[in-house]
């Protein structure tokens, strides 16, 4: 694009620049032209004036970087001053041209700047790329375990194959499912999520299925099932080990024939749903108890994803740990925190039977339940199991010799006594943060302590009091 109000100018430097440098040229006689045509428009080189009567060159500069700032800018001008041309390259032309100028030159600074621009396009889509194959949502590492499941989803995302996804509770199992509906061509409607074990067996079918007006008693008009809610989307049956025997009938019957009969009603309706289903159960042990059809499983199983416990990505706790202290701090306006690093050695070497749900869950409650800027070994307090009373365990063989209830009244207590001791030396008796850590509301703890007649006030710091 040439831009300039002179149309002796612009007939110049369309004749030399496009026999010379083999590109289409389009003019503007004024800034404010010049910047109608770029909505319409991508030019590669912007060649302009700087004196013109609406807006200068400098101008119509800072609305093109706004507009598109790989877009190369030459400024021209009969009145340069070394000032003015400072000043343009400050604010991101490429080239500064004092009138008269060799028609040679020109045609270089033009040609540098189709190379430039091209360049700078080429790297922007490379990026734009890069982004789209970053980790999907929700996962963070890279370890070979995560890799291979993340390069799973990918291949079998944009496809109706049903998947199966299995793993142990807290590996990620929805996220898993959530990936593979955000990478699909389903992704522009809403996911239905059914959490199969929540719902008795009259509601689950009903919720599934949907049902018609006088179905049942108390249908008092009809309701749309989840499947059909699902229509041309995702749903994910969350546990799908829990469904009822008599369920998986029609359940196998949506599978195999793509279509759903509401409950009181005859007719059946078509639905076009992709279907992901999800357990931390082995499905082989349960269809050899009878507990899960074997047919049903075969459907369901079409594309197996096993999603990797934390022992198996041992390499990718750091990141993880740094990743939800990061996210945490900033969800609860704790930037200021500090993670000492004997805090971290102790989360990166300790077991996490509970896989990445366990280690977010621990880091959030450090980050809430932290007493001051730094964390300290006691605020993580709660991830030790409290070790059992020294007593307990050595005057164990003399309760064998009472009455069971006694004995058991006897074991609660010392070991009530010795939790809650601890627990509140811990918070020095601060009773809402050790009500939180234990998983007690705070006034259910102070019932128990009541019982054992436990005070708060014997575990406060003397400075508490003045």
């Amino acid at each position: 694009m040439i831009v300039d109000d002179e149309p002796d100018m612009l007939s110049m430097l369309r004749l030399v620049i496009g026999k010379k440098c083999d590109c289409d040229i389009i003019s503007a006689t004024s800034g404010l032209i010049a910047l109608k045509q770029l909505n319409s428009c991508q030019p590669d080189v912007i060649v302009t004036d700087i004196k013109m009567p609406d807006l200068d060159g400098l101008e119509l500069l800072k609305e093109i970087q706004e507009h598109d700032a790989t877009i190369s800018v030459v400024i021209m001008t009969g009145y340069g001053t070394i000032d003015m041309a400072v000043r343009a390259l400050k604010d991101g032309a490429y080239d500064f041209l004092q009138k008269p100028f060799d028609k040679d030159h020109i045609v270089r600074v033009v040609r540098n700047c189709l190379e430039r621009t091209e360049l700078l396009r080429s790297n922007r889509k490379l990026r734009q790329r890069l982004d789209d194959l970053s980790l999907p949502e929700g996962f963070v590492g890279r370890s070979p375990a995560l890799k291979r499941v993340l390069d799973l989803l990918t291949r079998i995302a944009d496809t109706d194959a049903t998947v199966l996804i299995r793993g142990e509770s807290g590996t990620g199992k929805e996220l898993a499912a959530r990936a593979l509906h955000s990478l699909s061509k389903r992704r522009e409607r809403r996911m239905v999520i059914v959490n199969c074990p929540a719902l008795p067996e009259n509601i689950l079918e009903s919720e599934l299925f949907g049902y018609s007006k006088g179905a049942f008693t108390g249908a008092l008009q009809g309701k749309k099932g989840l499947f059909l809610e699902a229509h041309r989307s995702t749903i994910l049956l969350d546990e799908v080990a829990d469904i009822p025997v008599s369920l998986q009938t029609k359940l196998l019957r949506v599978l195999q024939e793509k279509e759903i009969q509401p409950l009181g009603q005859n007719e059946t309706i078509k639905v076009d749903v992709r279907v992901v289903a999800s357990t931390n159960q082995n499905l082989e042990d349960k269809i050899k108890s009878g507990d899960f059809r074997e047919d049903l499983f075969y459907r369901l199983n079409v594309v197996s994803v096993a999603m990797p416990n934390l022992e198996e990505m041992k390499e990718d706790i750091p990141l993880l740990i740094h990743h939800f202290f990061t996210q945490f701090k900033r969800q609860y306006q704790r930037e200021d925190l500090v993670v000492p690093p004997e805090v971290l050695r102790h989360l990166y070497r300790r077991k996490w039977p509970g896989n990445v749900r366990e280690l977010q869950n621990t880091i959030k409650r450090i980050v809430l339940l932290a007493a001051g800027t730094s964390v300290d070994l006691a605020d993580i307090g709660v991830l030790e199991h409290p070790p059992e009373p020294r007593e307990l365990s050595n005057g164990l063989e003399e309760l064998y010799t009472i009455p069971y209830n006694d004995a058991k009244a006897k074991i609660i207590r010392k070991f009530s006594e010795g939790y809650l001791k601890k627990l509140l030396r811990r918070y020095q008796g601060n009773v809402t943060n050790a009500a939180a850590e234990c998983g007690l509301e705070r006034q259910a703890l102070q019932r128990i302590m009541r019982r054992y007649k436990i005070l708060s006030a014997d575990f406060k710091k003397k400075s508490d009091y003045h």
